[in-house]
């Protein structure tokens, strides 16, 4: 397995993209257009340099990195003679549903195909291809080419021998593989994004501030990233998708979102990639903020 095709050119999909070509696999990055295809490959140049500033990796790494990693803008012409797809789109059901029906309609028969979804079903999503043993979760954390992890999913009907490949796989570019089920959120989401929302029902409720919240959660409890912080960072507007997803598999009111989080969704204060969330983002402060992830 040494062809990889990756739908999606944004902040995850660049990130699986570069850590793959990083270990030497042939990248074909995919998205519906050329300038979301120049901005990816912008931003993975951007943290290559970071690496080759920090001593991690070499020029002569860099540039095998960038050039073990093609563009398109078709996924039939992005995919032929693939042997795994995953899948990085909007975390959206429905868009998924249609990404997963054309890939198992264009891609050869023994292809694998994953998706990096932090929530939605793998069973679902591998319902409307000809090849739900095939189908598989790989949830990788953010920023990609720095977190250890990978969430491997496996769906209703993925096989055996699928699911050995990836975890295999997953090896093979030095992150962590761990095996969980199918249900709303894996464990990843289901425990973290309860934790989150009950941040912001905290400031919703007018116990504390945001710093402060953030504060006792790095300094109480040793987490590297308080959870409304967390919250810009991974951007709201997913917060909220994952929580909805939460809430409509369980039935339980302890999922609902809360209602500040679907305020400032709608108000479009996403977090960092919109400039503003719990925190102001500044292009200088945003910057920093990521340029943290690769220290």
């Amino acid at each position: 397995m040494k062809n990889i095709a990756v739908i999606g050119a944004g902040t995850m999909g660049n990130g699986i993209a570069h850590t793959f070509a990083q270990f030497n696999y042939n990248v074909h990055l995919i998205d519906i257009s050329q300038a979301a295809l120049d901005k990816g490959i912008a931003t993975i140049s951007k943290n290559l340099d970071r690496m080759v500033a920090k001593e991690k990796i070499s020029e002569a790494d860099k540039t095998n990195t960038l050039n073990n990693i093609s563009t398109f803008i078709s996924i039939p012409e992005g995919v032929k003679n693939i042997d795994l797809v995953v899948e990085a789109a909007t975390e959206n059901a429905s868009l998924k549903s249609k990404i997963f029906k054309q890939l198992d309609e264009v891609c050869d028969e023994d292809t694998i195909l994953a998706t990096n979804t932090s929530s939605i079903s793998i069973t679902q999503i591998a319902a409307v291809t000809n090849r739900p043993d095939k189908v598989i979760g790989m949830h990788f954390m953010n920023p990609v080419p720095i977190m250890k992890l990978v969430e491997i999913i496996r769906g209703y009907n993925t096989s055996d021998i699928v699911m050995r490949t990836i975890v295999n796989l997953s090896k093979e570019i030095k992150k962590t593989p761990v095996e969980v089920n199918d249900y709303p959120g894996f464990v990843a989401n289901r425990i973290l994004m309860p934790m989150i929302n009950e941040a912001i029902e905290t400031l919703y409720n007018g116990v504390a501030g945001v710093a402060e919240i953030d504060t006792v959660m790095k300094l109480g409890m040793a987490h590297p990233m308080g959870p409304l912080q967390l919250a810009d960072f991974i951007g709201l507007d997913v917060c909220l998708s994952i929580m909805n997803v939460l809430y409509d598999g369980f039935k339980n009111p302890k999922y609902a979102p809360c209602p500040l989080l679907v305020n400032m969704v709608m108000a479009g204060k996403f977090g960092v990639k919109s400039g503003e969330g719990f925190y102001d983002y500044s292009e200088n402060r945003k910057a920093e903020n990521v340029a943290k992830m690769f220290s």
